[in-house]
């Protein structure tokens, strides 16, 4: 289970790069790319086979970011995710969030061999600010529940 802590420390970086952006924009990494811009977050939309999302720049991969970003978001399948991860770490981000269904024990297992803090397996929109009322409604219920990072 990821950590409060964790949580906290990623939702106060101001930068964020999300890998699995989609070209059609029905994906959920699209969805979370216009939320956190509404919230304030500067973006880094990453995907190798497009140049613009929504009007914006899309960036190839990580290497290939303008200006560092402080977290990295992965909404890509599991077997994706390792490398994902390993990039990041290359190019110096240290706050991944591995969205659920993108989390994979390998990554896991190297983000805690390599002092990189993560979280897994949660939902960035439940957690950055302003949450809105479905994910607010969702969180007070995975609190009831026992399930939020502790």
């Amino acid at each position: 289970m990821s950590s409060k802590a964790s949580v906290e420390n990623f939702i106060t970086q101001k930068n964020i790069a999300i890998v699995g952006i989609s070209r059609s924009g029905q994906k959920f990494g699209n969805t979370i790319n216009k939320e956190l811009r509404k919230k304030g977050y500067n973006t880094f939309p990453i995907n190798p086979n497009t140049d613009t999302i929504d009007g914006r720049p899309c960036y190839k991969n990580l290497s290939s970011l303008p200006e560092k970003a402080g977290g990295v978001i992965i909404c890509v399948p599991p077997s994706q995710t390792e490398g994902v991860v390993k990039e990041a770490h290359k190019n110096g981000i240290t706050h991944i969030w591995m969205q659920q269904g993108a989390e994979s024990e390998t990554a896991i297992s190297y983000c805690l061999q390599n002092d990189i803090d993560y979280v897994a397996g949660e939902c960035i929109l439940m957690f950055a600010e302003p949450v809105g009322f479905g994910h607010k409604l969702h969180r007070w219920i995975w609190g009831l529940l026992g399930k939020l990072p502790k």
